[in-house]
């Protein structure tokens, strides 16, 4: 299965930067503008994670944080590599993870604007899209997860924020009116799941996403 690129917009490379305070992208004028996720980090309910460190310990913590990130950029890569025509590479289970979600649901992606795409809102936050176009017709934001076990919607709210946020810079930039997103999830047991979200539920993801920006800008101001 052949995935061409529309090319429709003008998607440009940000600068990323890894600092003490997190991720951040250089916008215009060198400025740097804090990432999604490290918005989302910072802004997080850290209870549930403290007790699960605390309960396996730190270094089996670390452990594990390493290597599912490890897998995730794997199996991320993976996947652009085959949107883009290119060969899979790395270990059997990214590219296990990888062949899930596309078995799953690339056959409803019948149009590619972009993959690992930069997006920003003008002074406010920068991030990258795993995948943007029309998903079942419906101008999307898409996003690939890999997991342990299934997961419940309840569970996976950041994820959905995450995509109100890059959608909502999509549309800033480039006049679009995204409000779909969908997650595609596979878990390590080779099952795939999917999660859309869209119309009033979407705007309630977007409200959540600029109650987190208030809540970073309020805490960490403008450096």
């Amino acid at each position: 299965m052949l995935m061409e690129i529309c090319k429709k917009f003008d998607y440009k490379p940000l600068q990323r930067v890894d600092t003490a305070f997190g991720r951040r992208y250089i916008v215009g004028e060198d400025k740097p503008l804090p990432s999604v996720t490290t918005i989302l980090s910072k802004t997080k309910d850290m209870t549930h994670i403290k007790e699960w460190v605390k309960r396996v310990g730190e270094t089996e913590a670390n452990r594990i944080k390493t290597e599912a990130s490890g897998l995730g950029t794997s199996m991320h890569t993976n996947l652009e590599n085959f949107i883009l025509g290119k060969e899979m590479t790395g270990a059997y289970l990214s590219k296990t993870l990888a062949n899930v979600i596309i078995k799953g649901c690339f056959h409803k992606i019948s149009e590619v604007w972009g993959t690992e795409v930069a997006v920003y809102s003008t002074g406010l936050y920068a991030g990258t899209m795993d995948l943007v176009g029309l998903f079942d017709g419906t101008p999307s934001v898409m996003d690939f997860k890999n997991s342990l076990k299934d997961k419940k919607k309840e569970w996976i709210e950041d994820y959905f924020i995450q995509l109100a946020a890059y959608a909502l810079a999509h549309n800033e930039m480039f006049g679009t009116e995204i409000n779909q997103g969908v997650v595609m999830i596979a878990t390590r047991d080779a099952k795939y799941q999917e999660f859309i979200i869209k119309g009033d539920e979407f705007k309630h993801y977007e409200v959540l996403w600029a109650n987190k920006v208030c809540s970073y800008y309020d805490q960490y101001g403008f450096e």
